[in-house]
């Protein structure tokens, strides 16, 4: 049988274990390193991309919305221009009207003016400030509003399927007599 003594470790081979053991560890730790520092600059990389197409998705639904303000003064231009010939017309017959309709014209043309020089943003701001200011007022026509609606969606009248009923003339036996 062989004499070797199992129980004693070499001590020149414990070292070179060890020594690899480092090696692999700081190759392992260099490896995390450098993946997590990928994974911060790609992080970093799909915020940046996320925040641009944000702020391009942003804008570009403020321009649409600017253009539908703008839009809308349009038509309060219309609306006042109409307003404007109704009143020539009434001056005939109803002086004291025509000048109310007139009187109307003019200031639903102004607010089409105020409002065709305004962005949303400004538009915002605006509601914001009046609704700080006046919050009673803010939230009475919000319940208004919401109580109208609500009386007319219970006024519409629900379309009701027809009756599952078969004709008379299928079951009396009698064709069209």
């Amino acid at each position: 049988m062989s004499t070797q003594n199992f129980s004693r470790p070499q001590t020149g081979n414990t070292q070179s274990i060890s020594a690899t053991s480092q090696g692999t560890s700081k190759t392992e730790r260099d490896v995390l390193s450098s993946a997590s520092a990928l994974a911060e600059e790609t992080a970093g990389k799909v915020k940046e991309a996320a925040s641009e197409t944000a702020a391009t998705v942003t804008g570009e639904v403020k321009n649409v919305l600017n253009r539908q303000v703008g839009g809308g003064a349009d038509m309060l231009g219309f609306v006042a221009r109409s307003a404007k010939r109704a009143a020539e017309d009434l001056e005939r017959d109803s002086p004291q009207i025509a000048g109310l309709v007139r009187t109307v014209a003019t200031q639903i043309d102004g607010y089409a003016e105020g409002l065709r020089d305004q962005s949303v943003d400004r538009m915002w701001q605006t509601a914001a400030d009046f609704t700080r200011r006046q919050p009673a007022l803010v939230f009475g026509l919000a319940a208004l509003a919401g109580f109208f609606a609500l009386r007319t969606l219970k006024s519409t009248p629900s379309i009701a399927a027809p009756p599952i009923q078969p004709s008379q003339s299928h079951y009396s036996g009698r064709t069209g007599q």
